[in-house]
């Protein structure tokens, strides 16, 4: 019975949403009732704890929801200004080729924003900007979510690694180093093979004819460009370190992608547009009012810019980390129970400078930045209640410790149970472990601190590599972004998809499930 009380929050969403296809409106506030009822009367957690847990969550989703609010803002600013027209007309003289802008955008960009923000902004960027492109925007959700998993293990300046592994007192710095690079090592025989997979997805999903040629032709770019981002990645992790991996590999990235792009080097001839949304109008620029392109691109050159140097230059670290704190602490009275939220460290903030910087940088005027509030409030109001049902029964399983039955947390209950019943097979399953905390919590980090310090004493206690096994956790922590259920509400709003959420994630699970089993695998190899 405790075990069935500890999987309420993994199996329930996945069998309202996916199974029987519920709006995630609906499917995650019974999964969150459900998870309520056994937690006070089987795992003991007392009225006020749950309370205490469920308002945490709802300042969490806060958190999340600043951020959607920002991405959307921003885009609908630069749709105003005619940014958005510029951009989709630079992106077609590079190429029109949807295959090869799923890449760019999807997996080098995403990668960029990844590794300077985390937090759920390269989702709510990258999908919002897909759509606006001309990508279907089931098309564009499937594809962010998907690529937005390799660059998570060192999204946030590393985030996963320096915090996320904190709370394992054997780890010294030197150790932290070494899981980096071998996350990059491994990530060779895995990695490599994302930009393929975007492809094969697309294609499978979206293509109308002849499916097979369409992937083929693309296969050698590609490989081509997996091989640039993860050797690169190697080669930073070796000699930089885990903070700048993911900066540092999609900048090298992006940079072969468009130079080959314009060579035309593997590039295929035909040109592939069947996930094109046929209600998107590509209006024309009259050339003597265009706008240049760097122009268009400075918002998003911004936005890098400005958090990047929020989350490396310690004087404006400490000045956004601290001048407007809404961080909510001894929620009911529990020290343990407590959110942090600096507001102007948050990247919806940052978005939303922007979007008020994109005024004066593009000649704009107040009145399309109210009309870009407006519109972008309409269209994040609906997720409101789906974040907060979702992120409150995440708060309450993260904080079943606090019992009074004497009972451990309903994640290590979890993971224990699964290392005492798969513990000859530990290696095929670390991964999943870390995949299984992220789509729980939202939050590669969040999946290492809860389950880093079980994975390394199951390594210990059945004699496996303990650097090895956390590189999996990490890993497998990245690949959780795909489905975790707060990631794909936050696709879904910004591609204009909200209560479509069991459809998307149904979509997902299966190359989810493929690349942490890809993992177990090239793990196996290496031990």
């Amino acid at each position: 019975m405790l075990l069935f009380t500890a999987l309420i929050a993994v199996v329930f969403p996945l069998l309202f949403l996916v199974i029987l296809k519920m709006s995630a409106k609906k499917g995650m506030a019974l999964s969150y009732v459900i998870l309520l009822l056994g937690a006070y009367f089987i795992w003991g957690m007392e009225s006020k704890v749950l309370v205490a847990s469920s308002l945490q969550g709802i300042h969490k989703a806060l958190t999340i929801l600043l951020i959607l609010f920002g991405a959307m803002v921003l885009l609908n600013m630069l749709k105003n200004t005619g940014a958005i027209t510029r951009l989709n007309k630079g992106f077609r003289a590079l190429s029109e080729d949807m295959r090869i802008l799923a890449i760019i955008l999807a997996f080098l960009f995403g990668a960029l924003l990844e590794g300077v923000s985390g937090f759920g902004a390269p989702v709510a960027v990258v999908g919002a900007l897909m759509v606006a492109l001309g990508f279907q925007p089931l098309t564009a959700a499937i594809l962010v979510l998907i690529a937005n998993s390799t660059p998570v293990p060192f999204g946030a300046v590393g985030t996963p690694i320096f915090v996320g592994l904190s709370n394992i007192s054997e780890l010294a710095p030197k150790d932290l180093d070494s899981i980096a690079i071998l996350i990059t090592k491994l990530d060779i025989f895995l990695a490599t093979f994302m930009p393929l997979l975007l492809v094969v997805v697309l294609v499978l999903s979206f293509g109308k004819k002849n499916k097979i040629k369409s992937i083929l032709e693309m296969t050698p770019w590609s490989i081509f460009i997996g091989l640039v981002y993860t050797l690169s990645a190697y080669l930073y992790a070796n000699f930089v370190g885990p903070e700048f991996i993911s900066i540092l590999a999609s900048i090298t990235g992006l940079f072969v992608a468009t130079i080959t792009c314009k060579m035309k080097f593997l590039i295929p001839k035909h040109v592939w547009t069947e996930a094109l949304d046929e209600d998107m109008k590509v209006e024309e620029i009259n050339p003597n009012k265009e706008m240049s392109l760097f122009k268009a691109w400075i918002p998003y050159i911004l936005v890098v810019i400005t958090l990047l140097a929020t989350r490396i230059f310690p004087v404006i670290k400490n000045f956004t980390t601290t001048a407007i704190d809404l961080s909510w602490k001894n929620i009911m009275g529990f020290e343990q129970i407590s959110d942090k939220w600096p507001l102007l460290y948050s990247p919806g903030t940052v978005l939303i400078l922007v979007a008020f910087l994109t005024i004066f940088i593009q000649n704009s005027n107040f009145n399309s930045l109210k009309k870009a509030c407006f519109t972008s409030f309409g269209q994040v109001k609906n997720t409101t209640l789906i974040l907060f049902s979702t992120l409150a029964l995440v708060q309450i399983f993260s904080n079943s410790w606090i019992n009074a039955t004497g009972y451990m947390s309903m994640p290590q209950y979890i993971a224990t149970a699964m290392s005492s019943s798969f513990s000859e097979s530990w290696i095929f399953i670390a991964p999943f472990v870390g995949m299984l905390g992220t789509f729980i919590s939202g939050s590669g980090t969040v999946s290492n601190l809860t389950f880093g310090a079980i994975q390394h004493d199951v390594a210990n206690i059945i004699n496996l590599n303990p650097t090895l096994i956390l590189a999996e956790q990490t890993l497998g922590a990245g690949v959780g972004h795909i489905i975790c259920v707060n990631v794909v509400v936050a696709a879904c709003t910004v591609v204009g998809l909200s209560g479509k959420e069991g459809i998307v994630i149904r979509k997902v699970f299966i190359p989810s499930i493929f690349y942490s089993l890809g993992i177990g695998i090239v793990a196996f190899a290496f031990s």
